[in-house]
């Protein structure tokens, strides 16, 4: 028998395939079995991961370099070696 796809039946599909991985991004590990970590103050501007604070709302909003209320997601362990030329990395809001 031979299956023939259909334009609408490719682009459901593909419509799935894209929800899915929607709907994973942004988690807490990534491939390769590391987990990741929030760190902040390491993000340059317009490079952050999500929300940097008050008048923000996701992700490449930082208004700054290294703006200590914006995160990044680096591999877990990593954040506070990470130095920037306003300090290290830091897994809490800095000001």
């Amino acid at each position: 028998m031979t299956r023939i796809q259909t334009p609408a039946a490719f682009a459901a599909a593909l419509a799935l395939t894209l929800a899915a991985a929607a709907a994973t991004a942004g988690t807490d590990t990534a491939g390769a079995g590391h987990t990741m970590e929030k760190c902040y103050g390491v993000a340059k501007a317009g490079k952050n991961d999500c929300k940097a604070g008050a008048g923000t709302t996701c992700a490449g909003t930082a208004r700054a370099d290294y703006q200590g209320n914006a995160w990044k997601y680096v591999k877990a362990g990593t954040c506070t070696g990470i130095r920037t030329p306003k300090g290290n990395g830091s897994l809490t809001p800095t000001t």
